[in-house]
């Protein structure tokens, strides 16, 4: 019985199910020039990694943008202030002309309390009997409080309003008119010489020294004689012109802040230049604001 199970265990034997074939194989199809191929490079896959220098360049330009607003607001905002505390501080008319411009980037001066470089500008400002353009360059300009750097600046006086200075300040010196000739102020007036009327004329050099404008007298021409101031004694107008052949001072000290200080008057032109430079301390002491006195 053993060999006739065994027999028909044998008649069906198990086989395995084929496999499916595929209804559409892939079939690798050879070169057609039969020869190989080299492998072709994949592109690798672009990761967020690759637009972050975009999102940088987009950041620093809206960066940028946002400086370059505050920087030109700060500027407005501090030449407006500048020009409101200058008219205030001078007791100038709330419409005065004057410009104001600040050297250098704002912003970081604003930062450290003080601003470098600061111009002041005006065509007309009265300065007593006075008007003159005037200009000043200031430094250190404290924003919170303290000393200033330095200001140094020049006003112009015209010959015409010379004139009226000297002959007021001199009203016994025999000067009917005052030019400006070259480097030298020339005074002109008249003298009596042995009863008659003779022209006089004198040559000066124009100074400063303290609050008063000086003017040196180089020489003198009585009608046709010339005398230098050196040889005044040894002449024959010796009595008449010795008196009037010493420095002339006219005071201006009373026109200006007490602060500052007349350093300089030179011929330019058909005008006379003064320079003047501020006490530092202007900034902190009122009193030097005020007018000072002759």
């Amino acid at each position: 019985m053993n060999g006739a199970g065994d027999e028909g265990s044998q008649t069906h034997p198990t086989e395995p199910y084929p496999r499916p074939e595929p209804e559409h194989p892939t079939v690798v199809l050879p070169p057609e020039d039969g020869l190989p191929r080299a492998p072709i490079a994949v592109a690798p896959h672009r990761t967020r990694s690759a637009r972050w220098p975009w999102v940088v360049g987009i950041v620093v330009v809206v960066l940028a943008a946002l400086v370059v607003g505050g920087e030109f607001t700060a500027r407005a905002v501090v030449v407006q202030q500048i020009r409101a505390q200058v008219i205030s501080a001078l007791k100038l008319p709330a419409d005065q002309q004057l410009d104001v411009s600040v050297g250098g980037v704002v912003l970081p001066q604003l930062i450290a309390g003080r601003l470098d470089d600061v111009k002041l500008t005006s065509k007309s400002i009265a300065i007593g009997p006075i008007t003159s353009a005037v200009a000043v360059d200031a430094t250190g300009l404290p924003i919170r409080g303290g000393e200033l750097g330095s200001a140094r600046g020049t006003f112009r006086i015209t010959a015409d309003q010379l004139e009226k200075m000297v002959t007021a300040a001199l009203p016994d010196a025999p000067i009917d008119a005052v030019a400006l000739d070259g480097s030298d102020v020339r005074a002109t007036g008249s003298v009596r010489v042995l009863g008659a009327t003779v022209p006089l004329a004198l040559a000066l050099t124009p100074g400063a020294e303290g609050g008063e404008l000086t003017f040196a007298p180089t020489s003198a021409t009585v009608g046709a004689v010339t005398v230098d101031a050196d040889s005044v004694a040894s002449s024959p107008f010796a009595g008449l012109l010795k008196p009037l052949l010493v420095t002339q001072k006219v005071c201006i000290a009373d026109r200006l802040p007490a602060g500052v200080h007349l350093s300089g008057l030179r011929v330019e032109g058909d005008l006379l230049v003064a320079s003047f430079d501020a006490d530092p301390a202007i900034t902190t002491d009122p009193k030097l604001l005020e007018n000072g006195t002759c």
